[in-house]
């Protein structure tokens, strides 16, 4: 124990799933902050919940999972990551934490925040002989990047909300059976990412047209559309100024690699076997 007060900041991962109502604390609604708050609360690392002044850097929505998402409180307790993780579900965890001042705001001294989208490709209907124009979403990526006023990329909220941002980093991978999209912002709207997959694909498919998207950024008319699905959403990291050094725990990263190969084991299985049971020439 320890007498002064000081602050963490601890970098965590979790997966989204129906039984989390977002990451997001609320009263009567499991979410990922409520989890946190209860394991740190019952290892006491939190006693009064002002006065930790816990604070989670980011928020995401229902189903959406983050690797490098991050949090601080105030407390008089030394940090043992694996005696936080005991009190927490597997598809939540803490892997690595630093010391930083009093006075740091996990959320407003970010620079920026990185998010992956991934889409698999193997079971979408273009593999049933429709093509994706990569290069024509690659150029409309480099289209978002800077400032713009994304209203027409996120969900429709109250009038107050001020919607310009500046993307610092749009871009697509392709892969031979899904995609992977990067995105890079001090701050995203809500859904605007999600929003920014939907017509992307679409374009890619050939269902939009290149000026149809740009035409999106023009905000004297609202157009409503469906956002892509959040699992495929993953906050990946949230980056601070190079002086923000994190140590990392080997046995909470083990903890949480262990976790991602077992879910990984189950998803396979579950493929072969649905794709067994659709070849009737299977000996």
């Amino acid at each position: 124990m320890i007498s002064e007060k000081r602050k963490y900041l601890f970098k965590f991962y979790y997966i989204g799933s129906k039984e989390y109502y977002g990451s997001q604390r609320q009263l009567n609604s499991p979410t990922i902050e409520n989890i946190l708050m209860n394991a740190l609360q019952k290892k006491e690392y939190i006693i009064d919940l002002k006065e930790a002044n816990f604070e989670v850097a980011s928020r995401t929505d229902k189903l959406v999972s983050a690797r490098g998402a991050s949090f601080s409180i105030i407390t008089k307790k030394e940090p043992i990551l694996m005696e936080i993780n005991s009190e927490l579900p597997h598809e939540i965890g803490l892997w690595a934490y630093t010391k930083v001042p009093l006075d740091f705001s996990s959320r407003f001294n970010a620079l920026y925040r990185h998010y992956k989208y991934i889409l698999a490709l193997k079971y979408d209907p273009f593999k049933n002989g429709l093509s994706i124009n990569i290069d024509l979403i690659k150029k409309a990526c480099k289209a978002l990047e800077g400032n713009h006023d994304f209203k027409n990329f996120a969900k429709r909220e109250s009038n107050n909300i001020k919607t310009i941002r500046t993307l610092k980093l749009a871009s697509v991978d392709s892969k031979p059976d899904y995609l992977i999209f990067d995105f890079k912002s001090k701050s995203f709207l809500r859904q605007q990412i999600r929003r920014m997959v939907a017509k992307l694909i679409d374009l890619g498919m050939e269902k939009l047209s290149y000026e149809e998207l740009l035409y999106l950024l023009n905000t004297s008319t609202f157009i409503s559309y469906q956002p892509a699905n959040p699992i495929g959403l993953i906050l990946w990291d949230i980056i601070y100024e190079n002086k923000i050094k994190y140590q990392i725990d080997i046995k909470s990263m083990n903890r949480m690699m262990s976790f991602f190969y077992r879910e990984e084991e189950k998803v396979n299985l579950k493929r072969l076997l649905f794709h067994i049971l659709q070849h009737n020439n299977v000996s």
